[in-house]
């Protein structure tokens, strides 16, 4: 916690003189009470004594003028927010092997229900885009704010031969470029989330996209879908192939990247995972004002106070 004007926090010392003189006047009416000696009688004068309520309502209605001057010095911290303009391509594999039941129902439609489950909980200020990759890669999606356009193309993605995972993200480096630049020609920061449960078998190497997001500054965070007993079958083919999942590639992309590698051999495990990336990726850490927490609590402190007097003395504080 710091203060952006921390030369205002001077106004505190006459909350605090206050506070010493309400103390004192207190410690002068115990002295005045133990020189009254008739007890009886004074207990029949004033049978009611508010006691501790009066130092209860006063010591509220003390923080609430603190808060307030903590509130005027106006108090910063660091807090994570959204990065303006930021950008989030999610590169979906719809290889046949996404057709392995090995996740129930199978990985495809478990893909499904975790990806749409990201789109709710990106920050809404971000960018996201679509990019779906079998033997090509394709931009369904371009980075848009419009979270219905992301959800139908999911909805919508359907199977196909091979997987090229350098191609998806050489693919959706273009996405990324589709964004244009800052005012001051800077690009806006911009990640990729990729979701595979195979390994690349036509394409442009991992190795080669990697080499050319890292130059971008663009990292690259990895899912690795399925379990390594998954298999599909295929029209024509007597025996069922396996179809395992290549963990050891992908964590290198991440790695290399500066991204971050997850690896889910469950429904459950793989929305975690999106979840856990929706709620890290396209955010900074920035020096943020929070004045206006402390004059919402200074509000309720000071309501109490005046609820109290009003309950016990009948008058404000």
């Amino acid at each position: 916690m710091t203060f952006l004007e921390p030369v205002r926090l001077l106004a505190g010392i006459p909350v605090v003189a206050l506070a010493v003189v309400y103390v004192v006047l207190q410690a002068r009416r115990k002295v005045y009470a133990v020189r009254f000696t008739n007890v009886a009688l004074l207990g029949a004068v004033a049978p009611r004594r508010p006691g501790w309520r009066r130092h209860l309502a006063a010591g509220v209605f003390l923080g609430a003028l603190a808060l307030l001057t903590l509130a005027w010095a106006r108090p910063a911290m660091d807090l994570e927010v959204p990065q303006e303009r930021a950008t989030i391509v999610m590169a979906i594999d719809v290889s046949l092997s996404m057709d392995a039941t090995d996740i129930t129902p199978n990985r495809i439609d478990a893909a499904q229900a975790a990806a749409l489950e990201f789109l709710e909980v990106v920050p809404e200020p971000l960018n996201i885009g679509v990019v779906a990759f079998a033997g090509n890669a394709s931009i369904l999606v371009p980075p848009t704010t419009d979270r219905e356009l992301a959800a139908t193309a999911i909805n919508n993605l359907q199977l196909d031969e091979r997987t090229a995972i350098g191609e998806a993200i050489f693919t959706s480096l273009d996405a990324i470029a589709l964004v244009p630049p800052d005012a001051e020609g800077s690009a806006p920061p911009a990640a990729i989330v990729l979701m595979s449960d195979g390994a690349t078998n036509t394409g442009r190497s991992n190795e080669v996209a990697a080499a050319a997001a890292r130059e971008r500054g663009v990292p690259v965070s990895t899912i690795a879908f399925g379990t390594d007993g998954g298999t599909i079958t295929l029209p024509g083919e007597p025996f069922p192939i396996p179809v395992p999942v290549d963990r050891d590639a992908l964590a290198e992309i991440a790695e290399f990247t500066g991204g971050t590698f997850f690896s889910a051999v469950t429904a459950e495990e793989l929305s975690d995972a999106y979840r856990d990336i929706g709620s890290s990726i396209g955010m900074t850490t920035e020096l943020t004002e929070v004045s206006t927490w402390f004059v919402g609590a200074s509000l309720v402190l000071l309501l109490a106070s005046a609820t109290f007097s009003l309950a016990w003395f009948s008058r404000l504080p």
